[in-house]
């Protein structure tokens, strides 16, 4: 896999800024906890902050951390509480660490910071310091899924100029798409029908195939 990318933040300065945007975004809306989340079709808003918190927690015992002792049936506020009273003690360990030994959770976290945008009606961020090391995790993940399946390398290329190789070797053809759009198709978050309306350099059937890889499929429906 090779790239020409932005240079990605360490996961302990884009874990908490996805941290705060998703306080942001839910201290602001009271009332929508039983909010579907069309991205993740069997949560809610609070089944969504469930799984952040309880990813946290898992990744902190893995640094040697003890969370806080289970509490059943939490509600948002308590959720953004305990996630943050986990992250801050996770973000210490992950500076300890050097900074990339949570890039997984970060992607994870920022992806589904966009599902529960998408969800309340609220448009991606124009910039967020998660972007670019939430890419490389998803860039890795396709590459290797292109190389799995054997086909042929593919660039990916941002319409704003940022370029990655996915699989070894020089590519056959190119993808390109705004970095959102990108970002979503990489995280398992558009139908194979938006997949195919991307701006191809060649015919994209060869290459469908490999974006189900490890957590993600493409959905049936239109994603967001």
């Amino acid at each position: 896999m090779t790239a020409t990318r932005p240079v990605p933040a360490p996961d302990f300065v884009a874990y908490p800024e996805v941290r705060r945007g998703i306080r942001a975004l839910l201290d602001g809306r009271p009332g929508t906890h039983r909010r579907p989340v069309p991205a993740c079709p069997e949560w809610t808003v609070t089944d969504l902050l469930g799984h952040l918190t309880a990813i946290a927690e898992r990744v902190l015992e893995r640094h040697g951390g003890t969370p806080p002792a289970p509490a059943a049936a939490l509600a948002v506020p308590e959720l953004l509480d305990r996630w943050d009273d986990v992250g801050e003690d996770l973000d210490r360990r992950l500076a300890d660490a050097g900074g990339r030994s949570g890039e997984v959770m970060v992607m994870d976290a920022y992806t589904h910071e966009l599902d529960l945008r998408a969800a309340l009606g609220v448009p991606p961020p124009v910039e967020h310091v998660a972007w670019a090391p939430s890419f490389e995790v998803l860039v890795r993940g396709f590459s290797g899924s292109v190389a799995g399946r054997g086909l042929p390398p593919l660039r990916l290329r941002t319409t704003g100029g940022s370029t990655w190789t996915a699989g070894p070797g020089r590519p056959r053809a190119s993808v390109t798409a705004p970095a959102h759009d990108l970002y979503r198709a990489l995280a398992g978050r558009r139908s194979v029908a938006q997949l195919v309306a991307l701006e191809w350099s060649e015919a994209p059937g060869p290459w469908l195939a490999a974006f189900s890889w490890g957590p993600f499929v493409p959905p049936a429906r239109p994603g967001v």
